[in-house]
């Protein structure tokens, strides 16, 4: 298998509400929701960064999909880490989310290793790492 990951997908439980949250809240660029024609098909996809996807799903339609039973959500199996430049940034994309209605569970704070990191919980309970590690130089 070569690592060719091009599409997260995160299963919603309300994909307005979740695609307000990423393309109003956080300014994620998106189509919309597509798919609306086909019965377990409406999804919305925001580009990331070099060609990576994120994608939101109705739970009860990946369900459908994979031919799995719908489980409980657990927040602590997946966690997506964006990664900024400094510290002042995490700060920033922090009060961002929490102004589109994500919880914070952690905020901004200095690391173990030597970073700077805060979590916030999407509307439906994924976590995602706001984090500035000192080592890494990310390309704007």
């Amino acid at each position: 298998m070569k690592p060719r990951i091009t599409v997260l997908t995160l299963g919603v439980s309300d994909l307005e509400r979740s695609l307000n949250f990423y393309r109003d809240g956080l300014g994620l660029p998106t189509q919309g929701i597509a798919g609306t024609e086909f019965e377990h098909g409406a999804v919305a996809f925001f580009d990331l960064q070099s060609g990576l996807k994120l994608a939101i799903w109705p739970r009860a339609d990946i369900a459908h999909d994979t031919a799995l039973r719908p489980g409980l959500p657990n927040a602590t199996e997946f966690t997506i880490g964006h990664n900024v430049n400094t510290r002042e940034e995490v700060d920033a994309v922090m009060q961002q989310a929490e102004k589109a209605g994500a919880q914070i569970t952690k905020p901004p704070s200095d690391t173990f290793w030597g970073g700077y990191a805060g979590y916030f919980q999407d509307p439906d309970g994924h976590i995602w790492e706001v984090v500035w590690n000192p080592k890494w130089k990310l390309e704007e």
